[in-house]
């Protein structure tokens, strides 16, 4: 096993040290996202039982709720093959959630955008994890649940990370 993956990193010099991060705790943070996005997938489902929206199509819900996109606009924000987009597409199309409009820079292409059973399908979905995540919360410790939000701020800075990092590869 490769040392940098059983010893904590040494920082580096300069102005731009990063602190040793010990590689135990990173996997930790690791499963526990993992087990999160888990649990919230199939607790949505407890409470909001009619849902059917696979999370590929809600990511997408959520990516044209702040604005319309080309097809391979979305594909490449989401990380996704353009044909994987324009499946999900279809099936968005065909639940009439999305809609296709003009380009205005480009006639000869359309946007994808939400539409009004758009917006309301990402509503409701979102008021339900809303509700099972201040449920989780008032179950445990107000400690932890403090401690929780009080890493909000930090994990956003590491979900910015992570993005920059994946689109830079």
């Amino acid at each position: 096993m490769p040392e940098s993956a059983t010893a904590p990193r040494e920082p580096e010099t300069g102005a731009a040290a990063v602190p040793a991060i010990d590689p135990v705790q990173v996997q930790r943070l690791t499963d526990v996202v993992t087990r999160l996005r888990r649990a919230l997938r199939s607790s949505i489902r407890t409470e909001y039982p009619w849902e059917s929206l696979p999370m590929a199509q809600v990511e997408l819900l959520q990516t044209l709720a702040v604005e319309p996109l080309r097809v391979g606009e979305l594909a490449a924000r989401q990380r996704l093959a353009p044909n994987t987009v324009s499946g999900l597409i279809g099936k968005l199309l065909d639940a009439g959630f999305v809609d296709r409009q003009a380009d205005p820079g480009d006639r000869r292409t359309a946007r994808i955008a939400l539409t009004e059973a758009g917006y309301r399908q990402l509503a409701d979905w979102q008021r339900a994890h809303e509700r099972r995540m201040a449920t989780a919360l008032a179950a445990i410790t107000p400690q932890d649940s403090a401690a929780i939000i009080n890493a909000l701020g930090g994990l956003e800075q590491l979900a910015s990370a992570l993005a920059t990092e994946a689109s830079s590869d």
